[in-house]
């Protein structure tokens, strides 16, 4: 089985929807940047080809062995594309369709645990390897290569991170984008796990939100198994209970989910926090 971050190296790249208008947008941004997309799906075969990627019926049809597969589809499908990427051994599935149904996810988080596929997502921004690849939507022009692993549960808070980092020149080895939505492929940990044993990185940015459990989780981890630095900020701390935080929909539940206890923990595990991405920045 491949590691982590072999999967995140991996070369050959398919657009599952890529004749929807996200996925035709964003196919033409990766090829730009060098991504190899050899093919791309559309169960309709509306289109012939997109932006000069061929387009099949289902990933069994493309002749070259695939590495990656980014997936555009619409929410009410995304179930059944995820599943025709795990069920042809794709080793990481990137799903960037949000709001995909809760029992959906809870059965493909079944299927995953008996195979060697990894999912990042859904609602999530994609991968970025600054001047390596770009696999998904995160806008490769506010990185650059560096030694800082970023991951994030927000889209847009994740690229203000990016773009002050570069613009100090503190450039970026992974921007990993986990996903706003409650039940995801990926998580924190997994990825603080990858920056903790990749010598190259030497600080690790984590940005997290209210509602859920997934930082108090890091915390832990961080606690017990990271000796790198780790800068975190948590958005939301003026959110009153029971609102709901941006597009990925992150709801303050319990005190526990809110981003004053989820620093604290952090702040116990060592961690350093800042009330804003400015005040981030200006830490490290």
């Amino acid at each position: 089985m491949l590691s982590l971050q072999e999967k995140l190296h991996g070369r050959n790249v398919v657009v599952q929807g890529i004749t929807g208008s996200q996925g035709s947008f964003h196919t033409l941004a990766m090829l730009n940047y060098g991504t190899n997309i050899v093919g791309g799906t559309s169960p309709n075969l509306t289109k012939p080809e997109v932006h000069g990627v061929k387009v099949y019926q289902n990933l069994a049809n493309i002749p070259e062995k695939i590495d990656v597969s980014i997936i555009f589809v619409p929410a009410p499908h995304a179930r059944a594309a995820i599943l025709e990427a795990i069920s042809q051994k794709i080793p990481l599935i990137i799903c960037i369709t949000e709001n995909i149904p809760q029992h959906d996810m809870l059965y493909i988080k079944q299927q995953l645990k008996d195979s060697d596929s990894t999912l990042i997502g859904p609602n999530s921004p994609g991968v970025l390897l600054p001047n390596i690849n770009k696999l998904g939507i995160i806008p490769a022009n506010l990185a650059e290569t560096g030694s800082i692993g970023i991951v994030s549960r927000s889209g847009t808070l994740t690229y203000e991170a990016m773009a002050a980092l570069t613009s100090l020149g503190l450039g970026q080895k992974y921007i990993i984008g986990i996903g706003g939505d409650p039940i995801k492929g990926s998580g924190f940990t997994d990825f603080l796990e990858l920056f903790e044993n990749d010598p190259d990185i030497k600080q690790i940015v984590l940005i997290g939100e209210i509602g859920g459990k997934e930082e108090l989780q890091a915390a832990d981890y961080i606690k017990q198994n990271i000796t790198k630095p780790v800068y975190a900020y948590i958005a939301g701390h003026y959110a009153p209970p029971g609102v709901r935080l941006g597009h990925a929909g992150a709801i303050l539940g319990s005190d526990q989910e809110s981003a004053k206890q989820k620093t604290i923990a952090l702040k116990k595990a060592g961690v350093k926090t800042a009330d804003s991405i400015t005040e981030l920045i200006e830490l490290m």
